[in-house]
């Protein structure tokens, strides 16, 4: 799956099968006595308007979206960044980001998603809509404590999908694209999470359907015997296996979820309104190269920069080599038509 902490490290590249084509749908029956109803976390009826505290986004509907900030000290801000976590992470996967743009006058805001983190319904999928709506309030609310800034989302893997999902509109993100280009100066699209039905196999797509009807409430621990590394920093991925905040095993139902979020990121790729900055790893193992393919032929050129690192894995903002691709956002943010540091920009088209 597209994130980090969902699977194992491992130290060779040897080729590799994908999580959803296991396990069998026979073993899916036999677990279905240890199953539980699928549960998720929409967002409720708004009771009092949203609000930022230093410590949390508040949405509407009085749900606490846990905060972290990374404020430059001794000198002026230049930009604000709003940053989204991947899959099974939380607000913390900015932490080196955060330390490393401050000192360049970029203040980081990252929160934790509904479901992840230190949030309420810990490991509970809030489904598609509600991850956008979150997003519209935190842009909204970040712009108006900073108006004279320019605002910038950056969305990691999953935070990439919902970052996409808000930004082109449609049924579920008319009010975000809104509020999104009233308010957003471009996106930083990280590994951006678009494996969606459309890049699957016939297997892969009946075994997620028949799994999320019959045992929704099923926990899938990180898939063994599959080889995918999301990351050469094996130190960072070990700290992950840790971390308390980082769901190890994950619902059916929040796999469903997933891919329906994935689903909806690779259509909106031809309508993303914003500038975007769009980074890759050419050692990418998460994600199969196919919709990667898809999002770079479809997504608008203008005002687009695509770079593809030949270091770089999935986790790229923690990769070994993450100083590179810091120091490329630093500089698209401060003028995004301008050649970036690591001159890697002018080959992505070719790739992969």
């Amino acid at each position: 799956m597209p994130t980090g902490p969902m699977v194992r490290e491992r130290a060779d590249t040897r080729p590799h099968r994908r999580a959803l084509r296991v396990p069998p749908l026979l073993l899916l029956f036999l677990l279905l006595p240890g199953a539980c109803t699928a549960r998720y976390q929409p967002m409720a009826a708004p009771d009092a308007p949203p609000r930022l505290t230093d410590a949390a986004i508040v949405a509407a509907d009085g749900y606490a979206l846990p905060l972290r900030q990374w404020r430059p000290r001794g000198r002026g801000l230049e930009a604000v960044v709003l940053a989204l976590h991947g899959f099974n992470d939380h607000s913390n996967s900015f932490a080196a980001a955060g330390r490393f743009l401050q000192d360049r006058g970029i203040l980081i805001y990252a929160y934790d998603q509904r479901g992840f983190g230190a949030t309420r319904g810990f490991g509970v999928w809030p489904g598609t809509a509600t991850l956008v709506a979150d997003l519209a309030t935190a842009v909204e609310l970040v712009a108006r404590r900073h108006p004279e800034l320019p605002l910038y989302v950056m969305g990691e893997s999953m935070g990439g999908a919902v970052a996409m999902v808000a930004a082109a509109g449609g049924a579920v993100g008319a009010t975000a694209a809104a509020v999104l280009r009233r308010r957003v100066a471009g996106l930083i699209l990280v590994a951006p999470a678009v494996w969606g039905r459309r890049a699957m196999t016939a297997i892969e797509r009946v075994a997620l359907a028949a799994a999320v009807r019959l045992v929704p409430g099923l926990k899938l621990g990180p898939p063994r015997g599959l080889n995918i590394q999301p990351s050469d920093n094996l130190e960072m991925l070990r700290a992950l296996g840790r971390d308390p905040k980082v769901i190890k095993a994950t619902r059916v139902d929040a796999i469903h979820g997933l891919v329906d979020l994935m689903d909806r990121a690779l259509a909106a790729a031809p309508r993303v309104g914003l500038p975007a900055l769009v980074l890759y790893g050419a050692r990418e193992e998460v994600l199969p190269r196919t919709p990667i393919r898809i999002v770079l032929d479809t997504l608008p050129d203008q005002g687009r920069t695509t770079v593809v690192y030949p270091d770089g894995w999935h986790m790229l903002l923690r990769d070994r080599q993450a100083e590179v691709v810091l120091a490329d956002i630093a500089a698209w943010l401060d003028d995004p038509a301008a050649p970036l540091p690591s001159g890697l920009d002018a080959a992505a088209r070719s790739w992969p």
